[in-house]
Order: C-alpha cells, then structure tokens, then sequence
C-alpha cells in the first residue's frame, strides 16, 4: 500500500467531504485528490522522476500537503525544508538533497533570490501564493506559478505510481558533526505509523484534526497522514498564535489537535484572559518533552482529561505513548510519577535498554534506548557510515538514555548525544559551538542545554575568549545569529579563564558545567 491510495480511497468514500480546512476555504477529498494527480502528471511532464527530490520553503500551506501527496503518489521524495534555518544553513541542503524542483511561497522569494545562483541552472522554481491565482509577474524569481503548473497536468491516476518501499519524506535533522542528515523514511512505513498512531488517537472520519506544527517538522506530516488515512478533516493553521489556535477550535470544533507543551501552556495563559469553547476537543497530542505536573494539574482543569504524549524522534517514527487514561494526577505515587515517563511501546514496537557492554539493563536501570518497528528510517541521505552506525541489526541507537519500571513504562533520563530540545526544535550543541569559535575573539567554547520554564531548554553557552580579545554576550549572541537559525543561538553566555575538563582524556567537561543547572531537577533533560 502507498500514500496514493489513501488519497484514492478517500476520494471515492468521502469525496464531498472537507479534507482540509484554511483560512475560511474548504479544500474536499474529492478536490484533493484531483489535485495531487494533476501535480504528479504535471512534474512528470516536466521530466521530474521517480525518486528525485522535490523542496519545499513555505510556512504551512493546504499546497505543501498536496505536494506530500504527489511525493507518496508519483514515487517523489518530499523535502520539507526548514524556512526558520539561515541562507548557508539551507544551501547546504539543497546542494546535498540536490531536488529536481523547489516550490517556495511568496513570503520567501528573497531567500530563493539570493539561494539561486549557487544551485543547479537546472532545478525548477515553482511559486506558491497562498489565496491567490494570478499570473506571476515578468520580475518573479519562479520559472511559473504553482497554480499555472497544475493546469499543465490532467486529472488521472499517476501512469508510474509510487512503490511501498519508495522513499516519501527526506527531512533533515540536526546532526552530531554540525551538518544536517537527511533521513529517508518510506512510504509504506509511514502509513503503518499512521494506522498505528490512529488506533492510539482513536482516529475516526468524523474528527476534525488541527496542525501547526511545522511540516518541515516530523510531528506535521506523522500527524496529517494519522487522520487523512481516517478520512478526517485537517483544519490547518500556517503558523501558532495561541489566540487564532483557541479561536479556530471553537469555531471549526476541532476535535482533535498536536501541540507542544509550551503551546499549551501559551494557551493557558490566553484562557485566562479569555474563555472559548472547547467541548468538542477530545484529544490533544504533545511531544518533545513531558509536561510537569503543574502543567497537567493546569491543563487537565481546562481542557478536560484528552491528553496523551508521544516519544519519539525522525529516524524511528513510532516509540512510545502515555495514553490519556495513563495521565494520573491523583493517585497513587508510582501512577503520579508515570506523568514523568514517555509512556509504554506502541503495538508492533520493540524498545530495549542495554549497558554500555551490550547487555540488557535490569528495570529502573537506565542504559541507551533501541528501537526497532516497521516505521523505522531507510538511513541516511548519502551518509552510509552515518547510517551504519545508528542501525545496527534492524535497531534504532537512538542515542537517548533511559530505563523502563516494572511495568514497562520508559522513562527518559538523559542524552547519550550532545542534543539539546528547546520548544520541540533539536539543536545540537556542536553547530552552535562552531558557530561560536568562527568569531575572531573566541579561543573555545562549549554548549549545553539548561532548564526552562517556557522552551523546556535553553540554550547556555561558555566561552574562552583569545589571549589580548574581549567580546561581550550579545555581540556573540548575534554573531551566531548571522550563520545559524535564531533558535539555535545561545540564550545566555558565560565567559570563563578557562573549561573543564576531564583529567582521563582532556575533553570538555560537559557534566560539570550542566551539573549547577539540573542539580535539583528529577531529569537531566526536559
């Protein structure tokens, strides 16, 4: 089975029907459909390929899931591309992913402008312009406009149809070394992920699915294609704002949303400015991070007990879930203490913890989790070694830290890589660090991630500036802005004579300078 089939499905069993919601317009399944077979026939005819790449740079628009669905339909691979990263940040992948065409929306034209001359003569630029069916100007940057290619295509099956084992989504996480890997996750992986995750949301046609979340972004396109496989309606939002969130529930009575803890909690506070109706809500989805039992204690008093949360990250897909029955905020201590746990294996998952020597941890015992299940990446873009190295015998070493109760639920403890997760984003401390010693006054620097109330972690960094150089935090803070995404920058700096180090092998010593920062907390990550 292919992604195309749901498309096809749903057109024949619920055409009429809304299939995505925008901004007051209504796209149906039937409508859908039609035009995702005209975006496949139109790319072909274009010479775009089974297999080859095609980008995205856009906010979420109703046309990003319509080119996923060309990508699970045609045989494409769909690359959502970060439009948060900076210019060199998003060359690097575009030159690595090397797509046949890059859709952009109109906001980022600039960023395209100035992109173009170090990429292929040959890719296609392709504009979108959200509520809009002009004709591109003769200025444009955009070879054409993405609404006068879909009227090159003809509403018909895809002659050449995606295969299961096709590569549907090539996203790029952050990555040990600085540069980002493209993990390849296939087609038929991510609809089992969906059915799973469906069974767990209790999925149904009737509902009514709100995304914000990013679709360059893992949890975007694991939660579309969770409910479109239902048949549902996606309400879908281009960017969070707590205020249009709370409003667009009550208005589309929204049955079922996926939200980070800090979304929540932004949400929270514009309630109490507020009320509005949210009866119609009975699941609410978080991720990245647990929510602390003050913040269950203050949602569930809000929204009512519809909370469930899910672990796990690109490469593996399905991890783990604390279901919403498993959220107990009253009872007895061990059930209490759940809160704090990424919940229990999904159907059809396999998690295990092993030492550092191989062997299995006993309960309470943390070691480095494993993963392995059908929604598992193909590898990495390009990067055999890098693959090679996190699947080992079909599991995922997801490089995370954490031990499993009596009753097997997982609680994650720590980070066996250098990653920090700050508002559902992961940054890894090696990119800033880099972009911290390329400033002339800076002899080294280490990063870590430190506690926050709002982004679950911040980032902290400590530098070791030149003999005879002087800078000072915001002029490093800004810097760093300069060649990485704003989200990765350091939130404060602290200059020290010198950094810790471990006397065995002279490396930073990184649990030194985390250790004042967690020392009262339960985890060493949020």
């Amino acid at each position: 089975m292919i992604l195309g089939d749901v498309f096809e499905r749903n057109a024949r069993c619920y055409g009429g029907l809304p299939a995505v919601r925008f901004e007051g317009h209504t796209l149906t399944h039937r409508e859908l459909a039609d035009r995702i077979c005209r975006l496949v026939d139109a790319l072909s005819r274009r010479g775009v390929k089974r297999g080859d790449r095609v980008a995205i740079l856009s906010r979420n628009l109703p046309e990003y899931l319509e080119i996923y669905g060309a990508a699970g339909w045609g045989g494409f691979m769909g690359l959502g591309l970060n439009y948060r990263l900076s210019a060199p940040e998003q060359l690097h992948i575009l030159q690595d992913a090397e797509p046949a065409v890059l859709f952009y929306e109109s906001h980022y034209a600039g960023r395209v402008a100035e992109l173009r001359p170090h990429l292929p003569s040959a890719l296609l630029y392709v504009e979108m312009r959200p509520q809009e069916r002009a004709p591109l100007p003769p200025a444009t940057t955009a070879d054409l406009s993405y609404e006068a290619l879909l009227q090159e295509g003809k509403p018909m099956p895809p002659k050449a149809s995606a295969r299961p084992d096709d590569t549907l989504f090539l996203i790029y996480t952050s990555g040990t070394t600085g540069k980002p890997k493209g993990a390849m996750l296939g087609n038929e992986a991510q609809l089992e992920q969906a059915r799973v995750q469906a069974m767990s949301h209790a999925a149904q046609p009737t509902d009514r699915m709100l995304i914000v979340m990013p679709f360059y972004h893992i949890g975007g396109p694991t939660e579309l294609l969770t409910f479109l496989c239902m048949g549902a309606t996606i309400v879908l939002h281009r960017e969070f704002d707590a205020h249009a969130i709370l409003q667009s529930i009550e208005a589309e009575r929204v049955s079922a949303a996926h939200l980070a803890p800090t979304m929540i909690q932004m949400m929270l506070d514009e309630l109490e400015r507020q009320p509005y109706d949210l009866s119609s809500l009975h699941t609410v989805c978080y991720a990245s991070a647990p929510m602390s039992t003050a913040l269950s204690k203050r949602a569930r008093s809000a929204f009512g007990p519809i909370f469930m949360q899910i672990y796990g990250m690109t490469e593996n897909g399905l991890g783990t879930a604390l279901l919403k029955h498993q959220h107990i905020i009253d009872g007895s201590p061990p059930a209490v203490k759940r809160l704090a746990s990424a919940g229990q294996p999904y159907l059809g998952t396999d998690i295990r913890i092993l030492r550092a020597d191989g062997e299995e941890c006993a309960p309470h015992e943390p070691g480095e989790i494993l993963i392995r299940s059908a929604s598992l990446m193909q590898g990495y873009w390009k990067q055999p070694e890098a693959t090679a190295k996190a699947l080992i015998d079909g599991w995922l070493h997801t490089g995370d830290i954490g031990y499993f109760d009596d009753e097997h639920y997982l609680f994650v403890v720590d980070r066996k890589k250098d990653m920090i997760v700050s508002g559902g984003e992961n940054i890894y401390s090696r990119e800033v660090e880099e972009a911290l010693v390329s400033h002339p006054a800076v002899l080294e620097a280490a990063v870590i991630g430190v506690p926050d109330a709002t982004w679950g972690e911040s980032v902290h960094a400590f530098v070791v500036c030149r003999a005879g150089e002087r800078t000072d935090a915001d002029t490093l803070i800004q810097h760093c802005r300069s060649l990485i995404a704003s989200y990765k920058k350091p939130r404060a700096v602290t200059f020290l004579p010198e950094l810790p180090r471990v006397p065995s092998t002279r490396k930073i010593d990184k649990q030194a300078l985390r250790k004042p920062f967690w020392r009262d907390q339960n985890r060493q990550v949020s």
